[in-house]
């Protein structure tokens, strides 16, 4: 079940913020003249108490020295005039206390009648003398003063009065109800004012709430409403006036919108026909521009397979080039030195320092033709392992860094005469399962073109080789050596073929590239390289495996 909720009109809204406004203001204001007169009416009474004291004090100071206190009495019974006097009570100091102005005895008194003699107050009367005080709720006033020797100087005694508070209580009543009915009379105007202001204010905005409805329901947007006599109000008429224009133009643009949209859905059926059949017909161009477009896919791709095959046989025609010329001009020259001893042999005219000299360059010649030889076959070689199909291989599972130890195993031939570190950080409980083959191979690479390039001029070098698992579905293998870097020419041509520092020295150019192919295409990974020029390099491979566990 919801709660209710309930709403209040304008005109009780007013009307409650007004009477409460007013009825608040009222409250406090009666509240502080109350107060105020109180307090007067206190003061006034307080200060004509203590005036009698004072008064009835000095004369009673003649009698206190005389000690007559019959004559006394007879003069306080002069009070009975005054109605509101209840009790006064003459006290005589004892000399010995004078000076202490403590010790006193009872000396004369008056008492109203009906009224009898206040005892208990000697001790009071000092406390008595600072101000006046009202007791037994405010129904009576008691004030006490000392009585002075004009000559001396000296304390005499003490006068005690005790007043009725009814004249106070009266007026302080007779100002309650006085204030009661001036707040009274102030509300009853205050709600008649409000009554007639909330008229003047809520009258045009009921009039304006009624037109919107009416306006809303008739949805006559053409009616404009009058302007008020409250500014904020007639700011308010104004807008809804723009309002009512903007949408009245609006319902006139929608009805012409829905005049053309009407006169487009009488033409619509033919346009869709006609769509239709230019939509078959593109269809139909779309699909033979398709069929061309595969074409030349396959002769796109066929053009760069066969662009990359001359760029290949363009190498390898280089890079055999070079020695096989060699080796054709020393068998030359080996050709043309026979022909020369065997025309000397003929005609017996050899000498055996020409022989001699024969054998030496013969020597010469076989060595070149022979070092040129063996750098064609291996040229050739590096052209079968770029050209070998690595994908072939099937997956087994090995661990890996049993594999790397292997590997080192392998080159410790190699590097068994030089001072390289090789740091390998793998658990050595890790097996994977992927290809093997070309893991090796791409880590002999790395480690070679680091011992053939990275430390040329380098005595002792470090590198590093870390393997991990990147996910549970892939391998991460960092590679990293601290030796001279790779220029930046370089770096930016690595992966490519034929690309050596070592032109001419035996480098074919062919290890990175058949690094990448390896990484990319055997293991369908990749392969990132970071290195700066005599900060050493880095080469970042991860590749998928089919699964990985510790043993």
């Amino acid at each position: 079940m919801t709660d209710r909720v309930v709403k209040l009109s304008i005109r009780s809204l007013f009307l409650w913020a007004v009477m409460s406004i007013a009825t608040v203001s009222l409250v406090i204001s009666a509240g502080l003249s109350m107060y105020t007169q109180v307090k007067s009416y206190r003061q006034e009474i307080e200060l004509s108490i203590v005036t009698l004291a004072k008064l009835i004090g000095q004369s009673s100071a003649n009698s206190l020295i005389e000690n007559n206190a019959i004559y006394l009495e007879e003069q306080l019974n002069n009070l009975a005039f005054a109605d509101q006097i209840l009790n006064v009570h003459i006290y005589k100091s004892l000399e010995s206390y004078q000076a202490l102005d403590t010790k006193v005895v009872s000396f004369a008194s008056y008492n109203k009648a009906g009224e009898y003699l206040i005892a208990s107050k000697e001790n009071q009367l000092a406390d008595l003398a600072s101000s006046p005080q009202f007791i037994s709720e405010n129904d009576f006033l008691e004030v006490s003063e000392r009585i002075y020797d004009q000559k001396t100087g000296g304390v005499l005694g003490w006068i005690y009065i005790r007043m009725s508070a009814d004249s106070f209580n009266k007026l302080v009543g007779e100002s309650f109800l006085l204030t009661l009915s001036a707040m009274c009379v102030l509300l009853l105007l205050s709600f008649l004012l409000a009554v007639r202001f909330q008229r003047m204010v809520t009258s045009p905005i009921e009039r304006l709430a009624d037109f919107l409805q009416r306006t809303s329901r008739q949805r006559d947007y053409s009616a404009r409403i009058e302007n008020s006599s409250i500014r904020e109000l007639d700011i308010l008429s104004d807008s809804v006036n723009v309002m009512l224009v903007r949408i009245q133009e609006y319902m006139q643009k929608q009805r012409q919108a829905e005049e053309q949209h009407r006169r487009l859905n009488a033409s619509l059926e033919e346009m869709v026909n006609q769509r239709t059949m230019a939509l078959k017909s593109a269809n139909q161009e779309l699909i033979q521009t398709l069929e061309k477009l595969h074409q030349f896919q396959r002769q796109i791709v066929q053009n760069e397979k066969m662009a990359s095959l001359g760029d290949m046989v363009a190498g390898v025609a280089h890079e055999g080039n070079t020695p096989i010329g060699l080796g054709v001009t020393a068998s030359t020259m080996m050709l043309d030195r026979i022909a020369v001893i065997e025309k000397d042999f003929e005609n017996k005219t050899l000498k055996a320092s020409a022989m001699k000299r024969f054998l030496e360059e013969s020597n010469e010649n076989l060595n070149i033709i022979y070092r040129n030889l063996n750098r064609a076959a291996e040229l050739i070689s590096s052209f079968k392992q770029v050209a070998v199909d690595q994908s072939s291989e099937s997956n087994r599972t090995f661990c890996f860094a049993q594999l790397v130890n292997e590997i080192l195993l392998s080159l410790q031939p190699r590097l068994k005469k030089l001072k390289h570190n090789i740091n390998v950080n793998c658990d050595p409980t890790l097996c994977v399962e992927t290809k093997a083959g070309p893991i090796n191979q791409i880590l002999i690479n790395l480690i070679m073109n680091s011992v053939i390039h990275g430390f040329e001029n380098i005595e002792k070098g470090e590198i590093d080789i870390i393997a991990e698992l990147a996910t549970p579905e892939k391998f991460k293998l960092v590679y990293r050596d601290n030796g001279k870097g790779i220029p930046d020419d370089i770096r930016k041509r690595i992966f490519d073929p034929f690309v050596t520092t070592k032109r001419g020295q035996g480098g074919s150019g062919l290890g990175m590239h058949l690094v990448y192919n390896l990484v990319t295409q055997a293991l369908n990974g990749s392969i990132t390289l970071t290195s700066e020029e005599g900060q050493g390099v880095e080469f970042v491979i991860i590749f998928p495996i089919a699964s990985a566990k510790s043993v």
